[in-house]
């Protein structure tokens, strides 16, 4: 075949992208587009229509057209072959197929087109290697990138070095009642060289990112040599000096993982003298092809108590699970109270709960192979095709009362095939290559958006997506457990109590 040039253009012939192949001149390319759409037939199905001189093989996208030049004589099963990987092409880098999209991302599908097609005639490529060749991936970029994180990282450690040494000489000045020195340019005074320190200190603990590195601490002596994980260990210290300064320290979490920062919840604003947590993990095990291997749930009610006024009370709590769960008090507490009016109270009514310590009043179980107790169902179909893989996921809520916040699916894909080609999507992905997985995110999936479905394609086989690993947080606990009523051992009276609910995945994967 000979192909004379590729474009993507309106149906009035108006040219937005336009790939020539041969040499040919402007005027020419815009005078065949804008003749393209007076010679189609809009009473007949045809993909392609033909004249004197060339041939137009098209394909429609929504309000756009595809479009193929070629000369009268090529292979048409090849041009039509040809056509489907163009109109993959566009959308990997569009993800909307109008005009102003694609004028936006021009120069990529040039050079996209440029790999599909040369000098007129088609290179035996797929979509895979065509987004591995645009990417132009360098080990050497690579390891300049590395080297100057480490330099960076290292300009840093001697900042928080220098750093400390001005606030430690600041401390040495304040006890033996010195002035503290200016040190240089930071002023003269010892009031002006502490607010100086504060600054740059209060800075660089602002700009830090926390990385917990694992360290061998072997039990011998002191030693003199290089331990691994110590500058962690002496920002933490380093930290928690400042705050116990009255120092008001605020650490990014911007180097967490998604997947890490979703096991974390915030924890109420207002905190009552009586406040009780509510926690509660899921470790859950499906097969590919159905059928719930093993779910379980624990949970938990944790008590604190930070007024002594209010240490001898008792806590009413609403059990409306019919799921058939496990409950099992703390030793202290008076189990028939409990099994006769679900009231958690101390066997000795006269001793109080311990002061300001988290203790644990209740724990709960649930352990099930019934499909129906799945919180949240996904299924996940991968079928073969021509060029891989067409893998079709969804999801779909199962348990309507709860609230599944900062959603993530993770589909392991094949390594060194590039990226997967996403179609239909709801919510928003995103491929890491480094560790060969695509990640579905949803901020959130309740009753009113209890269903969705990704679609992608990629080489491989149907094993190659397997296993499926979820990670969700919700304000919403499970088994329907909750705290209705605190009140006092004496006299019965209402105490004001608060209460921070989490539910959190363990495990959550599809074998």
């Amino acid at each position: 075949m000979v192909l004379l040039a590729a474009a993507v253009c309106t149906k009035a012939g108006k040219a937005i992208v336009s790939r020539q192949f041969v040499e040919m001149t402007r005027t020419r390319v815009e005078g065949l587009l804008a003749a393209f759409p007076k010679l189609m037939n809009m009473g007949k199905q045809h993909t392609f229509v033909e004249t004197e001189s060339v041939r137009y093989v098209y394909q429609p996208l929504e309000k756009l057209y595809m479009v193929l030049i070629t000369t009268k004589n090529s292979n048409i099963l090849e041009d039509l072959e040809t056509l489907r990987l163009f109109s993959r092409v566009i959308p990997e880098y569009c993800r909307v197929l109008e005009e102003s999209e694609i004028s936006e991302h021009c120069f990529d599908l040039i050079f996209a087109f440029d790999e599909i097609v040369a000098l007129g005639y088609r290179e035996n490529v797929n979509l895979a290697q065509i987004r591995t060749f645009t990417e132009m991936d360098s080990h050497e970029e690579k390891v300049f990138r590395a080297v100057r994180e480490t330099q960076e990282r290292e300009a840093k450690a001697e900042m928080r070095r220098k750093a400390k040494e001005l606030q430690q000489a600041r401390r040495d000045a304040e006890r033996s009642g010195k002035k503290a020195p200016g040190f240089g340019g930071f002023g003269s005074s010892g009031m002006a060289s502490s607010n100086s320190v504060n600054i740059i200190t209060d800075t660089l603990i602002e700009q830090e990112k926390p990385k917990s590195i694992p360290a061998t601490i072997r039990p011998s002596g002191p030693s003199k040599a290089l331990k691994l994980g110590a500058k962690g260990k002496e920002v933490d210290n380093f930290v928690d000096k400042l705050k116990s300064e009255g120092e008001n320290i605020i650490l990014s979490s911007s180097g967490k993982r998604s997947s890490e920062a979703a096991k974390v919840l915030p924890p109420p604003v207002n905190m009552e003298s009586v406040h009780m947590r509510i926690e509660e993990k899921i470790s859950l095990t499906c097969g590919r092809d159905g059928g719930l291997q093993n779910m379980e749930v624990h949970g938990m009610i944790t008590l604190r108590v930070s007024d002594d006024k209010t240490s001898r009370i008792r806590v009413y709590v609403d059990n409306s699970d019919k799921k058939g769960l496990q409950l099992q008090t703390h030793p202290n507490v008076d189990k028939k109270l409990f099994a006769a009016d679900s009231v958690i109270g101390l066997k000795n009514p006269e001793k109080s709960f311990p002061l300001n310590n988290d203790v644990g009043v209740l724990k709960w179980r649930l352990q099930s192979t019934e499909e129906s107790h799945i919180p949240l169902t996904i299924n996940c179909w991968p079928s073969e095709s021509g060029n891989g893989c067409d893998v079709n996921i969804e999801y779909e809520l199962q348990e309507e009362s709860l609230e599944l916040n900062d959603v993530v699916i993770t589909i392991p894909v094949p390594s060194g095939v590039g990226a997967p080609v996403i179609g239909d999507l709801d919510g928003e992905y995103r491929h890491d290559s480094r560790r060969n997985v695509l990640e579905w995110t949803l901020p959130i999936i309740d009753a009113k958006n209890k269903s969705g479905s990704m679609e992608f394609s990629i080489a491989g086989q149907p094993s190659d997506f397997f296993p499926v690993n979820v990670s969700f947080v919700s304000k919403r606990n499970y088994c329907d457990i909750q705290v209705s009523k605190v009140s006092q051992v004496d006299g019965n009276s209402p105490v004001r109590f608060s209460t921070e609910t989490s539910f959190v995945v363990d495990k959550y994967e599809i074998l």
